[in-house]
């Protein structure tokens, strides 16, 4: 049984018809006769939305019953019995209500697709993981529902639903999206046209991306070498040398020119010697073109226009940016040059901008190292000059009537055999040197023809000849080989150090990493691996490039153990052992990522249990400190009713009882408070989120203080707040206690609210001592109490439990100066609005500002996300 396929609508915003979409596909499936059945679909009331639902069949859905209300959720279940073709699942990024199979529906639909179900979802570009950030500063609201991107990226189909934010809003103001009583709220919030503009674009940048990379699947697959000029992408060829930001800088207007355009700018180290790069001029580029939306690359290479063509064509580049060469006219003996080379190999495919700068002809020294790989080329060269040489020597010195003498005709041909060894390497002129000995002999020394030497010291000059020539060649050989060696070793401290850079600062991934590995050997995939133990199979933890995926090292071209657990994996060709150096530091560094990733995962881990713990102090704060007023008055009005000294009237008796049952009904509400609190952190259960009136629930706080101690001044015109109400009221209470116990007598407490932009703030005013600065933020640590307090004033925990409480809720509490004396204590809530809470599952907005599908659950489990291999 194969899997499933998965196809996604992906929409700019809510409202552009993602649903509809999905449904009119449904009903053009469905009519070729394809088995298609509702999973689960929303229609939010929306009336066509709603008819396109009529001929498909529905599955039922499964109830479940949270804090006392019943919601539904798709049944995962019956789906995977009915075994339908294709099953349609709308709100992808949905948050199951607790109880279901799944915590979220995007593992729901895994299951489905795992069951071998094709898929049709939606979903909304807020809701991307990835994009959490970005949306919260354009909108102001924070997604609390969201997908893994990697899920979304997987899909094997993603349509954009796009509209114009004016057709939205049209459709909007018409009631085809919220009800009529709710459109002028969403207008002026979510719907703003510039939230719309900038949503659709994030969405059209998200879906181009993906479209990239669908084409370089496609081009890999299918071997397509010949540029494809899609999209703009000009790549910049660095040297190292100043001029690289002025080409960095014309290669961005270049890009600018054309609709997503793209600069990536590439420095190529070859070993040859030849360049010398400024490791700091290098980091200089980087960053600028970093800042100016491009991507820096390092590549070694040892021909560098090849090379540079080679990238060109990989990235599917478009333009090359060079600049003009900096060498002096005389240097041009040595080759055209790198700009040259380029634009006569680029072909019709590519175009090549050569920038004039202000190092133009200024001079780059002078190329007088060689590689040790030479190359088949020079080889031949060599072994030419090596043995052709003397005998075209011979030719000129036998039939040119100059007799320069033997000691002459020796320098002559010791000149051949030094230029052997500099083009061919050591065989080469050792050749020479032992033809240029034998043609001494024979055609310059007496008798001439002959091998005999007539004249003993001609033997020694012949001996001395051979033996300076062998010690030359060897020497300028050796010399040759330290040269590649050590431009080698700058070229690896070149790239190693750069890299070490990135990955100290944090600013590199392991995808990233992974991809700088690929690029710099070639290689068609990187990958890293790992396991638990030897025993255990191996499993990937990051994954770059084309081609198949590599289970094993042993599968893999290439590898490189990192510990006894972790290995580097490529595929492409065989490297050589010399590369092999630089290839383990990138293994090294690679591992160092990955442990940082995870570090990091355990940080964060370790911040939430951290603050579980500052909550479950508040709560054992609420238990000895609430639990006691109201126990304390129980056991009064029971002991008093049990005493049998005093005969009590009926309507004492009254008294005591109502009393008795006041301080039950406030300490079941309090303990249903903290239980639901308890649950919280232990995953179980999630604050319930409520639009309510502050004056629905400030007077309920004000039971256990005097009737004439508090002023409330809650004006009727206030939004309303989104907040679980127990949980506020139980702030409220312990700030307005605390603040009537600090009061002086006669004093009255003002507990005044009001709002600001999105936020709304219940002020706690008191005339009392008052609390300097540097003890505002101590008074709310558990068991401190400022001042000189009585003993039977309390334990200190009632502004802790306020706190904690109020930042339960996304909320916050701070305490500041009264003017005129005291202090005032500042609650802020979230107004109900765009991002508001709405109660968990509910397939309705509770308002008009927040998209469908975005109920949220605090501390929802977010579920780990795997690379694939």
């Amino acid at each position: 049984m194969g899997r499933g396929k998965l196809r996604i609508y992906l929409g700019a915003a809510p409202g552009v018809g993602k649903t509809y979409a999905m449904l009119s596909e449904a009903h053009r499936r469905s009519e070729r006769g394809t088995d298609c059945v509702v999973a689960f679909v929303e229609h939010h009331k929306r009336p066509r939305t709603e008819v396109m639902l009529h001929g498909l069949e529905e599955l039922a859905r499964r109830e479940l019953e949270y804090r006392g209300t019943t919601f539904t959720e798709m049944d995962v279940a019956a789906v995977i019995a009915r075994r339908p073709q294709v099953a349609l699942v709308d709100e992808l990024a949905h948050t199951n209500i607790p109880g279901s199979r799944n915590a979220k529906r995007w593992q729901d639909v895994e299951e489905l697709l795992a069951a071998g179900i094709d898929v049709v979802s939606t979903v909304n570009i807020q809701h991307l993981e990835s994009l959490g950030d970005v949306v919260e500063s354009i909108t102001g609201v924070r997604q609390q529902e969201t997908v893994p991107d990697e899920v979304v990226r997987r899909a094997d189909q993603i349509e954009l639903v796009d509209m114009s934010p004016q057709a939205l809003r049209r459709r909007m103001a018409h009631g085809n999206i919220y009800q009529p009583d709710k459109v002028d709220a969403a207008l002026s919030n979510y719907f703003r046209p510039g939230n719309l503009t900038a949503l659709r674009e994030l969405a059209l940048l998200w879906v181009a991306d993906r479209v990239d990379e669908y084409l370089n699947e496609y081009r890999s697959e299918h071997q397509v070498s010949k540029i494809w000029g899609s999209r703009e992408r000009i790549v910049v060829g660095l040297t190292g040398g100043p001029e690289g930001r002025t080409l960095i800088r014309r290669a961005a207007r270049l890009a600018e020119k054309g609709a997503g355009g793209e600069v990536l700018a590439v420095y190529i180290a070859r070993s040859d010697g030849l360049t010398s790069a400024s490791p700091k001029e290098l980091a200089l580029q980087r960053t600028l073109v970093e800042d100016l939306g491009g991507t820096f690359h390092h590549v070694v290479g040892d021909d560098i226009p090849a090379a540079l063509l080679d990238f060109a064509r990989g990235v599917n580049a478009t333009q090359i940016v060079l600049g003009s060469s900096r060498r002096k006219s005389w240097q041009y003996v040595f080759g055209p040059g790198v700009g040259t080379t380029v634009a006569r190999e680029s072909g019709p495919d590519l175009d090549v901008h050569i920038v004039t700068h202000d190092e133009v002809a200024k001079g780059r020294g002078l190329p007088v190292a060689r590689g040790a790989r030479l190359g088949r080329s020079r080889i031949i060269w060599g072994w030419l000059l090596g043995v052709g040489g003397p005998a075209v020597l011979t030719l000129l010195l036998t039939h040119v009537d100059a007799n320069l003498g033997l000691a002459n005709n020796m320098l002559l041909f010791l000149s051949c055999t030094v230029a052997a060894a500099l083009i061919g390497g050591l065989l080469p002129a050792l050749a020479s040197a032992t033809v240029g000995s034998a043609l001494l002999n024979w055609f310059f020394t007496e008798p001439y023809r002959t091998w005999i030497i007539a004249d003993a010291r001609n033997i020694v000059a012949i001996a001395v000849f051979f033996a300076v020539a062998v010690s030359v060649a060897s020497v300028v050989d050796l010399a040759a080989r330290r040269t590649h060696q050590a431009a080698r070793l700058r070229a690896e401290s070149e790239i190693l150090s750069f890299l070490a850079g990135n990955v100290l600062r944090g600013e590199t991934s392991l995808e990233e990493l992974l991809e700088r590995v690929r690029e710099t050997f070639g290689m068609e995939s990187a990958a890293m691996l790992e396991r638990e133990s030897d025993v255990d199979p191996w499993t990937c933890a990051g994954r770059v490039g084309t081609g198949g995926p590599v289970a094993r090292p042993e599968d893999a071209d290439v590898d490189m153990p990192v510990g006894d657990h972790m290995a580097l994996a490529m595929t492409g060709r065989v490297l050589p052992a010399e590369d092999r150096r630089v290839l383990a530091a990138f293994a090294a560094q690679a591992a160092v990522v990955l442990d940082r990733r995870r570090l990091r995962e355990e940080a964060g881990q370790a911040k939430e249990l951290a603050e579980g713990n500052r909550i479950r102090t508040a709560l054992l704060a609420a238990v000895s400190h609430d639990l006691r007023t109201p126990l304390a008055g129980i056991k009064a009005a029971v002991s008093s009713l049990r005493s049998e000294d005093v005969a009590w009237s009926e309507e004492d008796q009254a008294e005591l009882l109502e009393g008795i049952e006041e301080g039950a009904d406030r300490l079941d509400h309090l303990v249903g408070n903290l239980l639901d609190m308890s649950r919280l952190q232990t995953g179980t259960v999630t604050p319930l989120f409520r639009e309510i009136d502050l004056d629905e629930v400030v007077p309920m706080a004000l039971g256990g203080v005097p009737e004439d101690s508090v002023e409330l001044d809650i004006p009727e015109t206030l939004p309303m707040v989104a907040v679980d109400p127990g949980l506020l009221e139980r702030s409220v209470a312990n700030l307005v206690e605390n603040a009537v116990k600090y009061s002086p007598d006669g004093r009255t407490v003002l507990v005044a609210a009001s709002a600001m932009a999105d936020r709304v703030e219940v002020r706690v005013v008191d005339r009392g001592p008052g609390v300097p600065d540097e003890a505002k933020e101590r008074i709310f640590a558990p068991f401190q109490r400022y001042g000189d307090a009585p003993r039977g004033a309390g334990v200190g925990l009632g502004l802790a439990v306020a706190r904690g409480f109020a930042e339960a809720m996304g909320g916050t509490l701070n305490a500041e100066d009264t003017p005129g004396g005291g202090l005032t204590m500042v609650l802020t809530l979230r107004a109900a609005g765009p991002g508001a809470g709405e109660v968990p599952g509910a397939r309705e907005p509770l308002h008009t500002g927040e998209p469908e599908g975005s109920g949220e659950l605090l501390h929802a489990v977010r579920p780990e996300r795997q690379a694939t291999c």
